[in-house]
């Protein structure tokens, strides 16, 4: 993806996990090992169909529903080591992330709207080689609202911080989760189907949302953007 990308928003919103950074299913891969190993047999698909995109209280209240008990103290030790691990190895980029980034109009107004901490999103991004593409611009959904995803304030934020009609922005999301607080939003949702996570059925989760354009790699979503 050489030739620069030609846009017709005023601005771009990126979701991170599973967006730009391949880690939805090696986090979701590790969650379910875990589950199954404390005799709650979880498989990757059920894990990233149950947890995916979920952060904080939502995130750990979900695990709870699904086991029936309360989480095991050990269950955030472990979370730590995974992200410890991820941190400070790298994960990979979802195919084509970068060259996208890159192949952006450099005047475009850009942010990350993602429910994982600033640090998480500085550091992947530093390893993939393209954090000075946002110059800051990283919104948390658990750090920056009161309200993170599915509720749409990250990326009123963003939007606002940019100074770009929230209904001028394109967002890219992955996840149900997202999804929901896309749409909520009014900005224009493309919903990638990029990652490993993405399995069958995917797609046919988030139209369910409302979400009216898929996009299954960056080339469709430079196509859509056009």
């Amino acid at each position: 993806m050489s030739a620069p990308i030609a846009v017709r928003f005023d601005a771009i919103l990126f979701d991170f996990d599973g967006v730009l950074l391949e880690s939805e299913y090696a986090g979701n891969a590790q969650i379910a090992e875990y589950l199954t190993g404390i005799g709650h047999p979880t498989t990757p698909e059920e894990s990233m169909n149950n947890f995916m995109g979920l952060a904080g209280a939502d995130f750990l209240g979900a695990i709870e529903a699904w086991i029936g008990r309360a989480i095991p103290d050990d269950f955030h030790e472990a979370r730590a080591i995974e992200d410890r691990r991820a941190i400070e190895e790298g994960l990979a980029e979802v195919a084509g992330a970068i060259a996208f980034v890159r192949a952006l109009p450099p005047a475009l107004p850009r942010a990350i709207t993602s429910s994982s901490s600033v640090h998480w999103i500085e550091t992947h991004l530093a390893h993939m080689g393209i954090r000075d593409a946002f110059g800051g611009r990283i919104f948390s959904g658990r750090e920056h609202v009161a309200r993170g995803k599915p509720a749409p304030d990250v990326y009123l934020l963003a939007a606002q911080t940019l100074g770009v009609d929230i209904a001028r922005c394109v967002i890219l999301e992955d996840s149900p989760v997202g999804v929901t607080g896309a749409v909520a939003s009014g900005a224009h949702v493309i919903g990638l189907c990029a990652g490993m996570h993405c399995g069958l059925g995917h797609a046919d989760r988030l139209r369910a949302l409302g979400v009216t354009e898929i996009a299954h790699d960056f080339a469709e979503v430079a196509r859509l953007l056009a």
